[in-house]
């Protein structure tokens, strides 16, 4: 049936482990994967380098694993337009390296080495999302394949593009529930000609995170560690004088360099891992958390917070009552206790994309929000 090397413990997604791994390097061959799952009624999990794969729900049934790291070639770079179009499977960093030969880049953070389809499939984003967006942003085009094999490009390869829906931003943060993403265009920025850090000694986090906020110094990242210690990312050809004004800016304890601190884009240890979002004005409460390790874009109001199981349990509820709460991945025994994802207004519209997209609810079933 299928060109399947043999699977092992480790292509298990959470625990539930395939009966083929298919390792397509071609969108061709992706397609008649897709398409005999189809005829076959075989549930299909992508996975790129299975960074993330560990996020979301555990799938209830998983016949295929699709790895898409063959398909990782860099399609079309027009270096005059800031466009890239490039596979899924290409890693996030070997992409970076290809456009730093002509002076660009992806401006998409990952502390993980993700491929591009892992990216876009889990929305993940870094520090610099204050300045330059996430993968929803910056996606111009993408091509996927659907559940039944067909293939189908929305967008193109020019930032200014209009027509017909923008199904990119739908499949981004998709977690693999709607199609196999197979391609995509971004838009790229040039690479900066100076980049300076400026952090604080941990006194009045919020005070200083407001501070530049407000100012005219417009940084590309302002993150915040568990203990208040702020650090703010300058790029550009000014970027040094813009950090010596932040210095003075944010008073004493404050200091610039040329290279991040250590935890810079980083998420916090941890046996679970929590994503909350809110207005960069809850930091205080972030930080007043006891018994996790808050992280994250003070800036954008994103952070991460690492715990312990036990702790996990408690503190989830506690923190929907106030802002939306994702857990990111915990131990078996903390995803049976809570719901991963929280309460969405959104799920019965979720609900019905997913049985447009996905009739037979064979693509990554269980992964998503309410078991989608």
């Amino acid at each position: 049936m299928f060109d399947s090397r043999p699977v092992t413990d480790e292509d298990a997604v959470l625990g539930v482990r395939p009966r083929y791994v298919v390792e397509p390097s071609t969108v061709a061959e992706a397609a008649a994967v897709m398409r005999v799952a189809h005829e076959e009624g075989l549930t299909v999990v992508p996975r790129g380098n299975g960074t993330r794969l560990h996020w979301g729900g555990a799938p209830r049934a998983c016949d295929v694993v699709i790895d898409t790291r063959k398909l990782d070639r860099v399609i079309e770079h027009a270096a005059g337009d800031l466009v890239v179009t490039v596979e899924a499977g290409l890693p996030v960093r070997s992409l970076q390296d290809v456009l730093r030969t002509t002076g660009q880049q992806l401006a998409l953070d990952s502390p993980l080495p993700s491929t591009v389809g892992g990216l876009v499939a889990t929305a993940a984003a870094g520090p610099r999302r204050l300045l330059y967006g996430t993968a929803r942003d910056l996606l111009i085009g993408v091509t996927v394949v659907r559940a039944d094999g067909t293939i189908v490009k929305s967008g193109g390869k020019v930032v200014k593009n209009v027509a017909g829906y923008d199904l990119g931003k739908l499949y981004t943060g998709s977690f693999g529930t709607l199609g196999l993403i197979v391609k995509a265009s971004f838009r790229l920025h040039p690479l900066p000609e100076q980049r300076v850090y400026v952090t604080t000694d941990g006194r009045d986090p919020w005070i200083r995170v407001r501070a530049l906020l407000h100012s005219p110094l417009v940084p590309s990242a302002i993150e915040v560690d568990g203990d208040g210690t702020v650090a703010a990312l300058f790029e550009g050809t000014a970027a040094r004088r813009r950090a010596e004004e932040a210095v003075a800016l944010l008073g004493g304890g404050a200091e610039a360099a040329d290279t991040a601190p250590a935890w810079w884009g980083r998420y916090p240890d941890g046996e679970v891992l929590l994503e909350v979002q809110g207005k960069p004005t809850d930091l205080p409460l972030l930080l007043a958390v006891r018994d996790a390790w808050p992280r994250g874009s003070a800036g954008s109001g994103v952070w991460f917070l690492g715990t312990s199981a036990q702790t996990a349990v408690r503190l989830v509820p506690e923190l929907r009552k106030h802002l939306p709460t994702v857990v990111r991945h915990a131990p078996a025994d903390v995803r049976e206790k809570l719901d991963l994802w929280g309460p969405s207004p959104a799920l019965p519209l979720m609900r019905r994309v997913k049985d447009q997209f996905d009739p037979g609810h064979r693509l990554s079933p269980g992964r998503f929000i309410g078991g989608i």
